[in-house]
């Protein structure tokens, strides 16, 4: 398993607030939001996104924007034209012109869709500290055939729709994530980029792949065919923490997605993640994240 679908495996798209908007030059809209994840693509026309940490950049259709957490930005047809609207204000209701469709001008020639969902669990921290404050991943000329399914979905009204506009926002943050943590110019986390070590990276995977082992360090450096303090030494330098601290930070990860699931129990997430009962899993827990699981549980399940 790699570690992008690692990082992935608990990032679902859940209570997401999607809307397109509609507008000719010149046009603005502003957007203050509280999300985790905020998507936003130019489906027809040239965009600019102006986000406040600095980023400008003018989104061709297809390309894709991740902001993350919760920055002001605006979408305009200009860097210098003002803001008309700041989406998210009650009186932005006057410009609903039908289901999750906004529009300056309802016949205009630039559509623009934005997504913003929540992202919990472990999995989801990883992937917000692994982030710049936002990304573009531009289209390359590469059609993304999910963009024009998620066009014409995000306006129907039907049974079970929101469960498909979530399922497609997965996809893009898949996409979008995939080819951006192929670019150069990414900064990568050094966990992400040592996989790719040919004494850490197997040692990464194998912990990926199976946290509920009793990994020692020299079963993993096993896995390389070096020495224990070879092993030891490379994947500190590199990943800037002992195998065995990296191993207790995944386990708790995966674990606070398991806690998740309201049929799990806290002896089955000890076994799941290496623990030998629920005692010795509760104390690592809270020593690593300072809540006790029980406690993390209701908190996780309530949002």
């Amino acid at each position: 398993m790699d570690a992008l679908t690692d990082l992935l495996r608990g990032v679902r798209a859940q209570r997401a607030d999607i809307c397109r908007s509609f507008a000719s030059p010149p046009w603005a809209l502003a957007f203050t939001v509280t999300a985790p994840f905020t998507l936003v693509t130019a489906v027809r026309g040239d965009t600019w996104l102006l986000v406040e940490d600095g980023t400008r950049v003018l989104l061709r259709p297809g390309s894709l924007g991740l902001i993350r957490g919760g920055l002001r930005y605006v979408l305009a047809d200009d860097p210098s034209t003002p803001p008309q609207i700041e989406v998210g204000e009650p009186d932005c209701e006057q410009w609903r012109v039908g289901t999750r469709t906004y529009g300056l001008d309802p016949d205009g020639d630039t559509l623009v869709i934005t997504a913003g969902y929540s992202a919990d669990g472990g999995g989801a921290r990883r992937l917000l500290n692994a982030l710049p404050a936002a990304i573009i991943v531009p289209c390359d000329d590469e059609h993304c055939p999910t963009l024009d399914v998620l066009a014409a979905e995000v306006a129907k009204d039907q049974a079970g729709q929101d469960i498909v506009l979530e399922r497609l926002l997965e996809l893009l943050l898949v996409y979008a994530l995939r080819e951006w943590f192929d670019r150069p110019e990414a900064e990568t986390p050094a966990w992400y980029r040592a996989l790719g070590d040919e004494v850490v990276g197997p040692a990464l995977r194998a912990m990926h792949d199976e946290p509920e082992r009793a990994w020692t360090v020299a079963e993993l450096a096993a896995r390389a065919g070096v020495s224990r303090a070879a092993m030891a030494r490379r994947f500190t330098a590199l990943v800037g923490v002992p195998p065995l601290t990296y191993l207790t930070k995944w386990r708790m990860d995966v674990a606070e997605d398991l806690l998740r699931e309201p049929d799990a129990t806290l002896g089955s997430v000890a076994r799941a993640v290496g623990y030998a009962d629920g005692f010795a899993f509760s104390t690592a827990f809270k020593r690593v994240r300072g809540v006790r699981p029980s406690d993390h549980r209701v908190v996780a399940l309530r949002a």
